[in-house]
């Protein structure tokens, strides 16, 4: 007679094994339409599993955070079965749910047509009306095969063969005549799936992902509880593209990319403008943290990199070469070398902590197929920093280090901003006891401070647990940035040592932190955040001077001179061009302030002010301008 407890902790007991749709049923009508399956003991399972023994159930509705991967690996499921019926001896590979929708791999001679995704998806509809009860059998493996086998789904054989040991079952998901090799779970029918979901394109794929392989049709679609929620990913979607930093860095002359630097930005003056004045922002903050610049080499030898750990993890990331029969690795990250820098002479823990900075060019070789202009690069320049201090300094080093996050964030108009702490991965270096005590640190910095933050278990680097820091974007985007990473490890394994008040020779804790993380990754996502259009003390160009004919010429010069010397990024615009079209440019250019004289302005010592959004903010003089202007940059207004 199993005995269920509910979340709220009220339990109900049954004289049989119960399933968790019956559970939901004598809870009420209600929730058991509203069902789409369960978590039993914290395993997600179909609404039709059966509960023999005492056990904590809860019941998943669409307004469960595990919906939407329930939905989107239906809707694989549903898309999959709709091909089939619309284009008989297509074969099926793998149909996952993924980040926002889900995809399958197909197996057909002939290629999809954007018009085929339209009949796919009205056929997915239908079988969406049709309400089709989804059920789970579980088959001999051998028969599975053969049954796969002799319906030519070859590729079904191989998933089969690969991934169930033999003597094991096959759990074989069915919604009407159709069924597949899945894991699991599903929702209850076909019908649960609703109207949220729509296919969006075509791609290419390798079997298993591998090139030497057969290629592959991929359709990508997108699911969500409702046609609500549908639209409004949609839109995001719009909204994104509009914004795509790789677009508006070429419209804004910021920076480019070309096939014979892979990965690699060629940034423009314009951009390297936005670039620099980012770093020296954070230069600031080195000065007022109390952190000493430093600049390590860029190619270190291979024995450094094993006595890290870095070897073992990262090679295949590493560019390498050979010099002098030594093997040596283009840096893929600061941390070695910042070590080789504290190892330079005695210390002492009176000169604890010390904090080091290095905006460090690091180079990675990541696939070719994953690079994404400044977003993932192969080149590209990290904020790095390491705190070395005492055990007994590190809870407030990382309490200071949180602060200084986020007023970093804050200024670059980033306000709402999660929290995760990461723990100890599988693969990793350095004692239990010692990731004991690097993660008690910063979980007790978290709860210090009163920050709400989620619990990663597993995802934290291999020498040490993290805090990181993801930034919402304004269209509600998820950018994770900054790290605070705790390290007992790498400095004992690279001899890093102090001496303690009683003499003794002991290790030094070693804080690995990132704010802004990758320069261009960070300044790639203030692009798609402010849609090109910079704040004032990040824009490029704060203001351009134009004349309406060519008698406001010698006052435009002086106007834009005297913006110049109070340290303004000024540039005039004296072109024989309509005052429209250079207002027009000018706005597409995203350039903050317009400033228009004409006979009048000369007369008065004037300026008429336009924004970039077009509109007219009247006459003021020269005097108030430059205040107003300095203000928005002192302040850093967003």
């Amino acid at each position: 007679m199993p005995i269920i407890t509910l979340p709220d902790g009220s339990t109900r007991s049954f004289e049989q094994p119960v399933s968790v749709a019956q559970v939901a049923q004598s809870i009420g009508a209600g929730l058991a339409k509203a069902a789409l399956a369960g978590r039993v003991d914290g395993r997600l399972v179909d609404s039709s599993h059966v509960i023999a023994v005492d056990a904590q159930l809860a019941i998943v509705t669409s307004k469960d955070e595990a919906a939407l991967e329930l939905l989107r690996h239906d809707a694989a499921h549903v898309m999959a079965q709709a091909v089939q019926e619309l284009y008989p001896g297509t074969q099926v590979t793998i149909g996952p749910a993924i980040e926002d929708g889900f995809y399958y791999d197909f197996a057909r001679a002939e290629a999809f047509t954007p018009d085929d995704l339209a009949k796919i998806e009205a056929r997915m509809q239908e079988l969406v009306r049709r309400d089709l009860p989804i059920t789970r059998e579980v088959w001999d493996r051998d028969e599975a095969k053969a049954l796969f086998a002799g319906i030519g789904e070859d590729y079904k054989v191989q998933i089969i063969e690969d991934i169930i040991p033999v003597g094991e079952e096959v759990s074989i998901y069915r919604q009407g005549d159709w069924f597949d090799v899945c894991r699991g779970p599903h929702l209850p029918s076909t019908g649960k799936l609703g109207n949220g979901f729509k296919l969006t394109k075509v791609a290419g794929a390798y079997w298993r992902g591998d090139a030497r392989n057969a290629q592959l049709q991929r359709i990508y679609g997108t699911a969500w509880r409702d046609k609500k929620e549908l639209d409004a990913y949609l839109h995001r979607l719009e909204e994104a593209e509009r914004r795509d930093h790789r677009r508006l860095g070429k419209q804004l002359d910021l920076f480019h990319f070309q096939e014979e630097a892979p990965g690699m930005a060629f940034w423009h003056a314009k951009g390297l403008v936005t670039y620099r004045l980012a770093e020296d922002y954070m230069r600031g903050k080195l000065v007022e943290y109390g952190y000493e610049e430093v600049e390590t080499p860029q190619i270190l030898d291979r024995s450094l990199w094993e006595r890290s750990g870095h070897w073992d993890k990262f090679a295949g990331g590493m560019f390498t070469t050979h010099l002098d029969d030594h093997d040596f690795a283009i840096k893929p990250m600061n941390c070695p070398g910042h070590i080789q820098l504290y190892n330079q002479g005695l210390k002492s823990y009176r000169d604890l902590p010390l904090r080091i900075a290095e905006f460090g060019v690091v180079h990675r070789n990541e696939p070719s197929g994953t690079l994404h202009g400044l977003m993932r690069a192969r080149r590209f320049t990290q904020d790095d920093a390491h705190i070395f201090c005492t055990e007994d300094q590190l809870q407030g080093e990382v309490a200071t280090l949180i602060d200084m996050v986020f007023e970093t964030y804050r200024d670059f108009g980033f306000t709402d901003i999660a929290l995760a702490l990461s723990l100890r991965p599988d693969q990793r270096v350095g004692s239990d006891a010692l990731w004991d005590k690097g993660e008690a640190a910063l979980e007790k910095s978290l709860k210090d401070k009163g920050l709400e933050f989620r619990v990663q278990p597993g995802e934290g680097a291999f020498y040490g647990p993290k805090i990181e820091f993801t930034l919402h974007d304004s269209i509600g985007r998820a950018w994770q940035c900054g790290t605070i990473q705790v390290d007992f490890s790498m400095p004992g394994r690279l001899g890093a040592h102090y001496i303690a008040e009683d003499n003794s020779k002991q290790t030094p804790v070693m804080v690995h932190r990132a704010i802004l993380g990758s320069m261009e990754r960070f300044i790639g996502i203030l692009i798609e955040h402010y849609a090109g259009a910079l704040p004032v003390w990040l824009a490029p160009v704060q203001a351009v001077v134009c004349n309406i004919t060519d008698r406001q010429a010698p006052y435009v010069r002086e106007v834009t001179k005297t913006l110049r010397e109070k340290g303004f990024r000024a540039e005039f615009d004296l072109r024989n061009e309509k005052i429209g079209f250079k207002i027009r440019e000018h706005t597409l250019q995203k350039v903050p302030y317009l400033l228009v004289l004409g006979d009048r302005e000369v007369e008065n010592r004037t300026l008429a002010l336009r924004d970039r959004k077009g509109q007219d903010l009247g006459v003021m003089g020269i005097d108030d301008f430059l205040a107003r202007l300095g203000q928005e940059v002192e302040a850093r207004t967003n």
